[in-house]
């Protein structure tokens, strides 16, 4: 058993390993995660969430690792959550973004961690917003979220991040096209990044209509702004920083980022909620409660939906 206070504290100093410790309980869903969770709450909402998404190829790990760089030039700590996919077989997660950000490896006032979706739909995986949280009571003032590459299925980030940046690059084919049903619609800043190459104005000309012929605005709306990076060059990145930067304070003046946290905190404790009383009835595979319910339903005595209310009140008393 790990001495969870004393991980709390080493961790809000800053040390990498109680950080790691702190976030493995997390994923292994380890009996301490309550103890942890109850420790890390009064430490909170200090830091800035992140979320970074886009189709495979657009350059989010260069990308995440420039806005490190930049964040560090400010003298801020920075936590990194790289969400890989997973291995089919092991589990593991399989691109290893860590590889990707080397540079950053030595750098005290970076965390950076690689976490496996482990099959979870929606570009994160399912422990990230734990995850998140840990970061964030260990002193981070930024956590970036980089997200699996997934398509449009990968919008989860948006319930996850205070601001959500969509990435997109020229000659990906249709990308837009193809994007536009999912991530366009979750992005609080877009990026079009290897905007050396040919194509880099077609694109972000296009999305710029897409994005108008999006939701009619009202004055005062925060209007995502598109912008060009070569993140491999750190060019253009100073300037993803002011507009996310401008961002937080439209939402803050306007009292949107408590809404978003609000929100946030109620779908978490819905999904633990929802988790718990799943593997409740889990449990019941073989119980004689659950034989009843059946034999009524066969017997066209009862349908399956008083059959499940009657399951959950008995849940919920028991």
């Amino acid at each position: 058993m790990q001495d969870v206070a004393s991980l709390v504290a080493q961790a809000r100093e800053g040390r990498p390993r109680a950080v790691a410790r702190l976030i493995s309980l997390v994923e292994g869903a380890s009996p301490q995660l309550r103890e942890v969770m109850a420790a890390l709450a009064p430490l909170t909402g200090g830091a800035y969430v992140v979320g970074l998404t886009g189709s495979p190829g657009v350059g989010k790990s260069t990308s995440t690792s420039a806005l490190v760089t930049a964040y560090r030039k400010q003298g801020k700590r920075v936590g990194v959550l790289a969400v890989d996919p997973s291995s089919p077989f092991s589990g593991g997660a399989l691109l290893g973004d860590r590889v990707r950000m080397s540079e950053h490896a030595s750098d005290p006032g970076v965390y950076i961690r690689s976490m496996a979706t482990r099959g979870h739909l929606g570009g994160l995986a399912w422990a990230a917003p734990q995850a998140i949280r840990v970061l964030d009571a260990a002193g981070c003032d930024v956590v970036l979220v980089e997200t699996v590459g997934v398509g449009q299925s990968e919008v989860e980030i948006a319930s996850q991040a205070d601001t959500s940046m969509v990435l997109l690059a020229p000659g990906m084919g249709d990308g837009i096209q193809a994007a536009k049903a999912g991530i366009l619609e979750i992005g609080d800043v877009y990026v079009v990044n290897k905007a050396d190459r040919d194509g880099a104005d077609a694109t972000a000309r296009e999305l710029n209509h897409m994005l108008g012929l999006g939701e009619a605005r009202e004055p005062g709306d925060w209007r995502p702004p598109i912008v060009k990076t070569v993140a491999a060059r750190g060019e253009g990145v100073d300037e993803v920083v002011e507009a996310l930067e401008k961002h937080r304070a439209w939402m803050e003046e306007r009292g949107v980022l408590a809404e978003r946290r609000l929100a946030r905190a109620e779908r978490e404790v819905e999904t633990i909620a929802v988790t718990a009383l799943r593997e409740r009835i889990g449990d019941l595979h073989g119980d004689r409660r659950l034989g009843a319910l059946a034999e009524r339903i066969v017997a066209g005595e009862l349908d399956p939906y008083r059959a499940a209310d009657e399951l959950v009140a008995g849940l919920t008393q028991g």
